[in-house]
């Protein structure tokens, strides 16, 4: 994915890094723990938390996982490794957690509805294992969501990777991840795999899963702050401006703030 976003790379690398530092050192922690999936977000993020100087822990936790996207994490983290004298990396293999928690949950509603919720539960599990990370080492746990994933359609799992405690490129776009990815010289195996999530034990990627991919997302998110009339569309960009708003609707829930019922006290 070669598209020109227009920013520039080395203005946002300083101010995000400038960003975690600060952050971090503010709220008195070590460093960073960051879940490496293979996939681009995870790789940046990382990378960006590498730069601060501070203990970055890079975590793999594979659940049935293929095997190229183990190769893919694991190859980012021996790069990066070598680059920063601050980084290290654990592996809890959470497949076995996995088997045994299905063993002890009903399994008696449709198919579609068992394997998505246990497709959120792997990333329900791998938050959990973060979080122990983090508890033991002074770590916040850094987020890995974009700006199209986190704010557009929501694409993630509340209490799971949703759960962080800080994220730092999700005012970019999936587009400027991998632009600000270049310049960070991710591995090329990351930045020429399709995205995938990973949930489910196959070879879905994220574009399979919500009908577009993340430039056509990119632009109905733009098309939809600008209020535009949808009959200007063609009939492709009518279908993909569909899709976008029918999943930012569905997935409020995850992107607003928990509601709270105010109690009258007078």
């Amino acid at each position: 994915m070669q598209k020109n976003t227009g920013i520039n790379p080395e203005k946002v690398n300083a101010q995000i890094v400038n960003w975690l530092k600060e952050y971090a050192t503010n709220a008195k922690v070590n460093g960073f723990v960051i879940g490496i999936s293979g996939g681009v977000d995870s790789a940046v993020t990382s990378t960006l938390c590498a730069q601060t100087g501070m203990k970055v822990l890079c975590v793999e936790m594979p659940i049935h996982q293929a095997a190229s996207q183990v190769s893919r994490g694991r190859e980012h983290i021996e790069q990066l490794k070598k680059r920063f004298e601050n980084v290290s990396n654990a592996s809890a293999d959470l497949t076995e957690v996995f088997e045994t928690f299905k063993k002890e949950v009903p399994n008696d509603a449709s198919i579609d509805k068992v394997n998505l919720s246990l497709a959120n539960t792997r990333a329900r599990l791998r938050m959990t294992t973060l979080y122990y990370y983090a508890g033991i080492y002074g770590l916040l746990v850094a987020g890995t969501g974009n700006k199209v994933e986190d704010f557009g359609v929501g694409f993630y799992t509340k209490y799971g990777d949703g759960g962080v405690d800080l994220s730092p490129i999700a005012d970019l776009m999936k587009s400027e991840v991998y632009e600000l990815g270049r310049y960070l010289k991710i591995p090329e195996s990351i930045l020429n795999a399709a995205p995938t999530d990973g949930l489910f034990g196959d070879d879905r990627t994220d574009e399979d899963q919500l009908g577009a991919s993340y430039d056509e997302l990119e632009w109905a998110m733009l098309e939809a702050e600008k209020e535009k009339n949808t009959t200007d569309f063609s009939d492709r960009e009518a279908q993909v401006f569909e899709i976008y708003t029918r999943l930012n609707k569905s997935n409020k829930h995850k992107m607003n703030p928990i509601p709270v019922c105010v109690i009258e006290k007078k």
